[in-house]
């Protein structure tokens, strides 16, 4: 049987890759077709059939993709349609809500298991089922180095929370009501109620998390079928969404649509500008770096500031917006409809994996809600979501959300109070005897990507008790650490070179000036260069957190933030050949 398309010319069934394990007269295609009928398959569902592996992060322990069990089905449903053979293939989860010490540690470790598992299974095509936070950019690391044909499937934003009448955003609204819990205002009750009624739903956050800031993005570089990334998990659209993927997939093999055609500078280019508008994720920075690295793209942090002075926050989302969540979003129109109003900014003819340009796929899309998505003209915030600031403190860069944090705290001096790890931090904060005033910057140290380890997100500091109960809601704040997307305040993360490898942010001392300046991209310790040697003379290198296993890997290979942390092995990997084992 022929499944190949006539109007799709580029690859025939014999050129298939998964024809190399299958097709041939000999003991190891005999080996591999008799396994295959041990599956209960017969010739007819892969002769001259595309095999699409279907890439699943599905898990008990991952709420954000909870839908993905049954999800899959409606994605074979897509690839049968469309006359391929759908093999599924478990991979990690990542999940952000269990993995400790961060899921970031292992971002990169489902990043080579994609890789790995594409390259070394009869896979032609591969439809990425991911959302949660890292599962997004891994899951486009590990298939853009392996080379083949691939998709995306964005797992959906969760409904909106609800709490007697009001509307809860996962992430944002928790660290707002733990404030007022911790200030006394908020009773066990209450308490409890809220915990049951922020995250209605599977789904990923449905605020401008991370999770909604990396899906956009990979619809941005053309990973998606136009307006998926925007599609909430428990919409009926969710499931015919998948199905298309799954149809949409084999027809990507028969053309030889690899990302290597899709992920180019302009690509990467158009997701910068959407991310901006979108009022994205600090973490956004660092996962755009990684990826576009993997598809030989040189992306760093003066790109991001470039188009934060160009593009405003369009996006009334939350954090950054006041009132809507990414449903609201989906009922304005959505990605392309925020897309649309960007025209001036974006690279209308890169290509995408429906076939079509962004220009095409953008062409008529409409705005439903002026208010949800603003004008360029109109927009939440001036300039972008992100400023990378440079200085004494931060020589390689840190980053702020400024469209997220009390505009006075955008330029402020003050005395800084150091904790050296998470553990003090916390017992200070909440010590009403505390010094602490609200003028002072709070620093967390040891928390960047081989301090953390991992990089946990822990850049959002708490306020202490003591302003907390004074009225308090944002102070100026900074780390080496990340934070979530959901997050908010006047939180500079991302301090490079970071302190555990004896960057500027180790010689910081409790009573330091600290001088931010986020419209002249400063940061800035007020200590002379004397002092600063002194002190350097003086550090104690920490002691390793791993001796062993992918601990121990990743500490020896993970790179700083403003190079996005990907493993110095793999980031140079794009393109590489996606051949069988040496036993071939």
């Amino acid at each position: 049987m022929n499944a190949h398309p006539k109007n799709h010319p580029a690859k025939t069934p014999d050129q298939l890759r998964s024809a190399r394990y299958f097709a041939h007269d000999d003991l190891r295609s005999f080996g591999h077709r008799s396994r295959l009928r041990q599956m209960g398959y017969a010739p007819e569902d892969w002769v001259g059939k595309p095999v699409i592996g279907i890439i699943n992060t599905w898990s008990d322990f991952n709420p954000c993709h909870g839908h993905f069990k049954d999800r899959v089905e409606d994605v074979k449903r897509g690839v049968l349609q469309a006359g391929g053979f759908p093999l599924e293939l478990p991979v990690h989860s990542a999940s952000e809500t269990f993995l400790k010490p961060t899921s970031m540690l292992y971002r990169n470790f489902l990043a080579m298991e994609v890789e790995e598992g594409i390259r070394a299974h009869p896979i032609d095509g591969a439809v990425l089922m991911g959302g949660c936070d890292k599962s997004t950019p891994a899951l486009l690391m590990g298939a853009t180095s392996a080379g083949v044909p691939a998709i995306y499937l964005p797992a959906g934003p969760m409904l909106r929370g609800n709490w007697k009448g009001k509307t809860l955003g996962s992430g944002s609204d928790a660290w707002k009501f733990w404030d007022e819990r911790r200030a006394g205002n908020i009773d066990e009750t209450a308490w409890g109620e809220i915990e049951g009624g922020i995250a209605r739903s599977f789904g990923h956050c449905m605020t401008m998390g991370t999770a909604s800031t990396m899906t956009a993005i990979a619809e941005a570089i053309g990973m998606t079928l136009s307006g998926a990334s925007s599609v909430p998990a428990a919409d009926a659209g969710h499931n015919r969404m998948a199905a298309a993927c799954g149809r949409r997939i084999v027809e990507m093999v028969w053309e030889d649509l690899t990302p290597d055609r899709i992920q180019t500078r302009k690509a990467y280019e158009n997701a910068i500008t959407v991310a901006m508008a979108m009022g994205c994720s600090t973490n956004a920075i660092i996962h755009l770096i990684a990826q576009a690295r993997r598809a030989g793209v040189d992306i760093g942090l003066d790109d991001f500031d470039k188009a934060s002075r160009l593009v405003p926050v369009i996006a009334n989302v939350r954090p950054s917006g006041d009132a809507y969540l990414m449903e609201d979003f989906y009922f304005a129109g959505g990605l392309p409809a925020l897309m649309g109003r960007l025209t001036g900014h974006l690279h209308l003819d890169a290509l995408t994996v429906t076939g079509r340009t962004v220009g095409e796929n953008i062409a008529g899309a409409t705005v439903y809600n002026d208010d949800v998505i603003r004008t360029v003209e109109n927009p939440i915030y001036a300039e972008g979501a992100l400023a990378v600031l440079r200085g004494n403190l931060a020589p390689d860069g840190c980053v702020i959300k400024p469209s997220a944090c009390a505009p006075h705290l955008r330029v402020h001096t003050g005395p800084a109070l150091v904790f050296d790890d998470y553990p003090s931090m916390k017992a200070a904060i909440d010590d009403e005897d505390l010094d602490v005033t609200p003028d002072h910057v709070l620093v967390l140290r040891n928390a960047g990507p081989l301090g953390g380890p991992g990089m946990p997100e822990w850049g959002m500091l708490p306020i202490p008790r003591k302003l907390i109960k004074q009225g308090v809601r944002d102070m100026l704040r900074i780390s080496d650490s990340r934070m979530s997307g959901t997050s908010y305040g006047a939180c500079i993360l991302h301090v490079a070179p970071e302190s555990y490898v004896g960057g500027p942010l180790a010689l910081l001392r409790t009573g330091d000036l600290v001088s931010v300046d986020v419209p002249n991209r400063r940061i800035d310790m007020q200590v002379d260069e004397a002092e600063l040697a002194a002190r350097r003379a003086a550090l104690v290198p920490p002691p390793p957190h791993y001796e062993r296993g992918y601990g121990w890997m990743f500490s020896r290979h993970i790179k700083q933030a403003h190079e996005g942390c990907d493993f110095d092995f793999l980031e140079t990997s794009f393109g590489a050949p996606v051949g069988e084992p040496s036993i071939y």
